[in-house]
């Protein structure tokens, strides 16, 4: 679809300032970004006129491929403060992966609203327990046995495949549930974008290749135009977000991550019923 200047200008803009928004989350929650950049490039594929059927797996392909740059950014900050958990992180390298290229294989013939379905079931979990539950909701004190572990990792992997984020609201909810401290669950989860976003990029290339519908700079379901524009602004500010997350107060950082998930839940909804 041929596109004119009025349009192509604020659809640019929109990039900018979400990649912008996209890095400040990323060093604030321990998130890849992709709670916000997959309803932003859902909408701006919309407004692109890309058919209905790849929009949401293109939105989640290149969320992901935006997660590349903004998780490592975001994991080397909190592991310079000394909180990420190392040893979770190696423990769940392999089944991550894994879950993760599961999920790209079930992104391949899921029908669109699955996807967003999976985003609204977690981060509405995830919300409530921020916001309501404080200290009483926990499913034990400790995480439990290396099996548990493991089935924890590869169920992170998938979830996070079919979400397009980089793992940060799953992990920041199971460990918060096993009593870890925001701030230490927030650091871990940023490490569990780093083992997401690669393997689920090649996913998403790999499941969209040949698919009809795709714009001219797509590799398979990764828009190469839209994660150009999206990256700068996004590394740039994913150290402010890092910084604000070692000075905010536990309760403000759980208010605000709940209060922004629930933000996104409703735009997905409304677009389900619409």
């Amino acid at each position: 679809m041929g596109l004119d200047l009025a349009t192509l200008l604020p659809v640019i803009g929109a990039l900018i300032v979400a990649g912008g928004l996209i890095g400040l989350l990323a060093g604030l929650f321990g998130i890849g970004g992709g709670a916000i950049s997959v309803p932003v490039f859902f909408e701006l594929f919309r407004v692109l006129d890309y058919p209905e059927e790849v929009r949401m797996p293109m939105a989640v392909g290149t969320s992901l491929a935006v997660i590349i740059p903004t998780s490592l950014n975001s994991a080397r900050g909190h592991f310079l403060k000394g909180t990420v958990d190392m040893d979770l992180l190696r423990l769940w390298a392999v089944p991550v992966v894994l879950g993760v290229l599961a999920g790209s294989v079930i992104a391949r013939f899921a029908d669109p609203v699955v996807f967003q379905l999976v985003f609204i079931a977690v981060a509405v979990t995830n919300a409530a327990k921020l916001l309501l539950g404080g200290a009483g909701w926990r499913l034990r004190e400790g995480l439990p046995g290396r099996g548990v572990l493991l089935g924890y990792g590869g169920g992170i992997g998938v979830l996070s495949a079919l979400m397009g984020i980089g793992g940060g609201a799953i992990t920041n909810l199971l460990l918060t549930l096993h009593g870890y401290d925001i701030r230490r669950a927030i650091s871990t989860a940023a490490g569990v974008g780093v083992l997401i976003a690669l393997p689920g990029t090649i996913g998403y290339m790999a499941a969209g290749w040949g698919k009809p519908g795709l714009p001219a700079d797509a590799v398979g379901y990764v828009s190469l135009l839209t994660f150009v524009l999206t990256i700068p602004t996004t590394l740039l500010t994913t150290r402010l977000g890092v910084k604000l997350a070692h000075t905010w107060s536990k309760r403000a950082l759980e208010t605000g991550f709940g209060l922004f998930l629930l933000t996104v839940c409703a735009r997905f909804v409304w677009d389900i019923l619409a």
